[in-house]
C-alpha cells in the first residue's frame, strides 16, 4: 500500500515527499528537496542543531533501563527484578516481523492499545530480542525537541541507533516527530519504535494536522488488556515466577496486564494514604478488605457494614480515621484507577467490596506488609460460616501463617486452638490451648485446667487452674475453689475409711456444702 504525503517547510513550502507503507511500518525511501531560502537544500540542512547528545553517549540497547523508558515496574519486592520474564503476546511474531524490518531499513513500528494492555512491555521486548543489542538507544523524555536528530545520526553507516518514543503523543508537534523528520529517519535507515494509547491514537489520528500524518502512513499493532485462553496458557507456563503465578490464579476475570501492570501503583497509592492528612479511613477500609483476603477468604466480597465495624481491631490505625467520614473513605477506595480498577471492587451483592486481588497477593509477598491483626482470624471465619470449603480455607491458612510464629507467644496459640475448635476440630484445638498455657497464657490455661477436670485428671487441672486464678481470672478461681474442695471430700472420705471419724465427719459436711455424691472424683 501507498500513501502519499507532504510536508511543509519553516517558511510554509510544501514538500513533496514520496511515502509508503509495507508490512505495516512507515517507509520513505527518498527524501526530496524543496526550495528554501531561495536555494536548494534538504530541508533538515536548515534545522539547527538542538543539543541532543551524541549517539555515542546513547546507552546500549541491551543495557538500556526499560522501567527509566517508559516500561511499567511489575513488583517491588525486596531484590526481586522489577520486571518478570516476558509471556509471549500473540501479537509478538507480526510486531518482531516490522521492528526486523525498520531494523533493515528505517522507519516507525508503532503499538496501540487499552491503558495497560502491556503496550510498552511488549514493544521493548520486541525490540530488545530482534535488533542489535549492541546499538545506541535514545528514548527522549516528551516534549524534547527532536528536530536536531538528523544532524547527530548522519554519517553513521553502522550501528545508527534506535528511538524509542513512548507515548507517542508526547512526541508529537512541530518540534517533535513530523512526517519530514520521519522520512528523514528513514532515509537514514533509524527504526523508530513507538507506544501510544488507543484513545490518544483516535485522537491524533484523525485529520488534517501534521500529527495525523505522521500516524496515517502506520498502521499499529494493537493490544488487547484481555488475555487470549493462548496468552493465559503461555502465562500457566511461567508460574514459578511468583509475579506471573499470582497474575495467572488471582488476575481479575481475564484482566491479566492490569494485574501485572497496576497492582505496584495501587499498592503505592493505598500505602501512601495512611497518613492522617490523605485517606486514613479509606487505608484502614482497604487494609480490613485486604487481610480478610489474607485470611483464606478467597475473592469473597463483604458487607461495607462489617468492613467498618472491623477497622475497630485496628486500635492505633483507626485513631486516626476519625477526621475522614466513612462515605469518604469508602467513595476514595472505590474510585476506579488507571481506567481499570479501584482498590476496592465491588461484589455481586449491592453494597459489598473486596480488594483488588493484587493487594491481597502483594501483602501475602511483601515481607514489610503489616500482619493480619490475631482477632480478624476468627471474624474471617465467622464471615464465611454458610461455606465449609472456605472455613476449612481460613483455618488452613491461619496454620500455614500462625503455627510457625506461635513459639514463645502464647496469644497466637490461644487464636489457633479458638479456630480448630471452632470448626469440630477439638484434639487440635486442646493441643494448641495447651501450647499457649505452656507459653504463659493465662486464658488458655484457664481453659486446658477445665478440659482436664471434666476428664478427671485433677492433678494436672489444678496445676493449670492455679496459674490462670493467679493471674487474675475469676472463672478460674471459682473453679479451682471447687475443684479443691471436691479434692478434700475425696481425701477425708479416704482418712474415714481408716477409721478417723472426725474426717469422715467432715466428708460428710463437705459433701452436703457441695451437694456432691460420694465417691465422685477419681484420682
Amino acid at each position: 500500500m501507498g500513501v502519499a504525503e507532504d510536508r511543509e517547510a519553516p517558511d510554509g513550502t510544501v514538500v513533496g515527499v514520496g511515502n509508503s507503507v509495507s508490512g505495516g511500518a512507515f517507509h520513505a525511501p527518498v527524501v526530496q528537496a524543496g526550495t528554501l531560502n531561495g536555494g536548494m537544500h534538504t530541508y533538515y540542512a536548515q534545522q539547527p542543531h538542538t543539543g541532543l547528545p551524541p549517539v555515542t553517549d546513547w546507552p546500549r540497547l541491551d543495557a538500556a533501563d526499560p522501567i527509566a523508558s517508559g516500561v511499567r515496574r511489575t513488583r517491588r519486592i525486596g531484590d526481586e527484578p522489577p520486571l518478570p520474564p516476558y509471556v509471549t503476546r500473540d501479537a509478538d511474531a507480526v510486531l518482531k516481523e516490522r521492528v526486523r524490518t525498520v531494523g533493515r531499513s528505517g522507519g516507525l513500528v508503532l503499538v496501540t492499545g487499552e491503558p495497560l494492555s502491556g503496550k510498552s512491555r511488549t514493544a521493548w521486548a520486541a525490540m530488545l530480542t530482534t535488533l542489535p543489542g549492541t546499538n545506541r538507544l535514545l528514548a527522549p523524555a516528551a516534549g524534547t525537541d527532536l528536530r536536531g536528530l538528523p544532524a547527530v545520526l548522519r554519517g553513521r553507516a553502522e550501528n545508527r541507533g534506535v528511538i524509542w518514543l513512548d507515548e507517542l503523543e508526547g512526541h508529537l508537534g512541530e518540534h517533535g516527530l513530523t512526517p519530514a523528520l520521519l522520512t528523514e529517519l528513514v532515509r537514514l535507515r533509524v527504526p523508530v519504535i513507538a507506544t501510544m494509547s488507543d484513545e490518544a491514537y483516535d485522537a491524533h489520528r484523525f485529520g488534517g494536522q501534521a500529527r495525523a500524518r505522521v500516524l496515517a502512513g502506520v498502521d499499529p499493532v494493537e493490544l488487547s488488556r484481555a488475555w487470549t485462553e493462548d496468552e493465559q496458557g503461555r502465562l500457566r507456563e511461567a508460574h514459578e515466577d511468583h509475579r506471573l503465578g499470582d497474575a495467572y490464579y488471582w488476575h481479575e476475570h481475564t484482566d491479566t496486564a492490569a494485574f501485572l501492570a497496576a497492582g505496584p501503583e495501587l499498592w503505592d497509592e493505598w500505602w501512601r494514604a495512611r497518613r492522617p492528612d490523605a485517606h486514613p479511613h479509606g487505608h484502614l477500609l482497604v487494609r480490613v478488605a485486604m487481610d480478610l483476603a489474607r485470611c483464606g477468604t478467597d475473592d469473597t466480597a463483604f458487607p461495607a457494614a462489617l468492613l467498618r465495624e472491623l477497622c475497630a481491631l485496628y486500635e492505633q490505625e483507626a485513631a486516626r480515621t476519625a477526621g475522614e467520614p466513612f462515605e469518604d473513605a469508602l467513595a476514595w477506595a472505590s474510585k476506579i484507577r488507571h481506567g481499570v480498577t479501584g482498590l476496592l471492587v465491588p461484589g455481586a451483592e449491592p453494597d459489598t467490596w473486596r480488594c483488588f486481588a493484587s493487594l491481597h497477593r502483594d501483602a501475602v509477598s511483601r515481607p514489610d506488609a503489616p500482619p493480619v491483626p490475631l482477632k480478624l482470624w476468627l471474624h474471617a471465619l465467622e464471615a464465611v460460616r454458610g461455606d465449609p470449603d472456605l472455613r476449612e480455607l481460613v483455618v488452613g491458612c491461619a496454620q500455614s501463617e500462625l503455627e510457625s510464629v506461635a513459639d514463645g507467644r502464647p496469644e497466637v496459640g490461644l487464636m489457633l486452638g479458638r479456630l480448630y475448635e471452632a470448626t469440630g476440630q477439638a484434639q487440635y484445638a486442646e493441643d494448641w490451648f495447651r501450647h499457649s498455657a505452656d507459653a504463659g497464657g493465662v486464658e488458655a490455661a484457664g481453659i486446658v485446667g477445665r478440659a482436664l477436670a471434666d476428664r478427671g485428671q485433677v492433678v494436672p487441672a489444678i496445676t493449670y487452674l492455679e496459674r490462670a486464678a493467679e493471674a487474675g481470672d475469676a472463672d478460674a478461681r471459682g473453679d479451682l475453689a471447687l475443684l479443691l474442695a471436691d479434692r478434700a471430700v475425696y481425701w477425708l472420705g479416704r482418712l474415714g475409711e481408716s477409721g478417723d471419724e472426725d474426717a469422715q465427719d467432715a466428708a460428710d459436711m463437705l459433701r452436703l456444702l457441695l451437694k456432691t455424691p460420694p465417691d465422685t472424683v477419681e484420682e
